[in-house]
């Protein structure tokens, strides 16, 4: 039995991050799903103190979920990349500075790659993660995991997608993420075939459980 339903009311995607926002409304779209978001609604974004990706879901959706009462869908992601020890990890979006100037990230990634001696694909190999939390009125939060693996490259290539997607390349693939469209990266058959992208990968876990999707 599905957890959610269209008739229940909007789910809330508890962020800000234009792109987050439209990659989950493009993936609840075939569900029948009214969406809106922590920016429609003019909530402030809370303070990410969480340790773990898990923990600054958590954060953003139960905060969205007591500001509005709406069940809320938040994501916590980020790239993760050996040579760096897992880093930047859950600060990948403060690699970025104030104004979350991702290009500004890439090139910092860059720098310390290179400063690591990790030149050759073999050492730049890289995890993108995603972590969905779903927050509904009386009832615990849920998580949901997806992770993809692959290599970094340099310089950017591609202006589709956004974040770290111009410099990932996943495992089995000829192009970055940055050279994708939304719905190739998104593309999944329940029972059959798993999506590309991280955020994907998890929102198939959110669908099965909270959307009763097989």
């Amino acid at each position: 039995m599905a957890l959610l339903s269209p008739e229940v009311g909007p789910l809330l995607v508890a962020s800000h991050n234009k792109g987050k926002i439209w990659e989950i409304r493009e993936l609840m779209e075939p569900f029948g799903f009214e969406v809106t978001s922590a920016a429609d609604k003019g909530l402030d974004d809370p303070e990410e103190t969480g340790t773990t990706f898990e923990a600054n879901a958590e954060i953003k959706a139960l905060a969205a979920l007591n500001a509005t009462g709406l069940a809320s869908l938040s994501d916590d992601s980020g790239i993760a990349i050996e040579a760096l020890n897992g880093d930047p990890g859950i600060y990948s979006a403060r690699w970025g500075g104030p104004d979350r100037d991702f290009a500004m990230a890439m090139r910092n990634v860059e720098e310390k790659l290179q400063a690591a001696g990790a030149t050759t694909p073999d050492k730049r190999r890289a995890t993108f993660v995603a972590v969905l939390c779903l927050a509904r009125p009386g009832h615990e939060p849920m998580f949901f995991r997806g992770e993809v693996d692959g290599t970094i490259v340099w310089p950017p290539v591609g202006d589709k997608g956004f974040g770290y997607d111009p410099i990932f390349l996943p495992d089995g693939e000829s192009r970055t993420f940055g050279e994708m469209m939304s719905a190739e990266k998104h593309a999944w058959v329940p029972g059959q075939k798993t999506a590309l992208s991280h955020r994907a990968r998890a929102f198939q876990k959110f669908a099965k459980l909270a959307l009763g999707v097989e």
